[in-house]
């Protein structure tokens, strides 16, 4: 089994994430999925082999701006998904997950938490960690090729 903690679009609110930190430490992924990647620099120095941080579409960073993970028999994609045009509907990210061999699509951009099935791919937005929104964070747990999101109110 593996615990992944994940959140987006922080734009500079760190006090947010610092409420987080003890989830940091006991998870097996911390994830960022763009809009404020920058805000992960003190935990990608902590934890660097199990940090992931996204570039989004008002990072003005050099990034990477999706990855795949491999646990637990699942591939993830991972990406902010601005490109894949997520606030118009679905299809798009759930076309590139599968073209990329992806059960699971996890997304931000819309600020706005989201758990639902498009073709087959899991789809899962954490919401947003800043005060645009009702603040919120994904943990997710993959087990045995299942994958199961929790959206947490923060």
């Amino acid at each position: 089994m593996k615990t992944c903690i994940i959140v987006s679009d922080t734009h500079g609110h760190r006090g947010a994430l610092q409420k987080l930190e003890p989830l940091f430490a006991e998870n097996d992924f911390l994830i960022h999925l763009g809009d404020g990647m920058a805000d992960m620099r003190p935990y990608l120095t902590l934890y660097t082999e199990k940090t992931y941080s996204l570039k989004g579409n008002c990072d003005l960073s050099y990034g990477q701006e999706e990855c795949v993970i491999e646990a637990e028999g699942l591939s993830v994609l991972c990406c902010h998904g601005h490109r894949y045009g997520v606030k118009r509907g679905l299809s798009d990210l759930a076309a590139r997950a599968k073209q990329l061999g992806c059960e699971v699509a996890l997304y931000g951009h819309t600020h706005r938490a989201d758990i639902q099935t498009v073709d087959g791919v899991l789809c899962v937005n954490p919401g947003a960690v800043c005060s645009f929104s009702e603040p919120s964070y994904c943990y997710l747990v993959l087990h045995k090729g299942k994958p199961t999101p929790a959206i947490v109110p923060l």
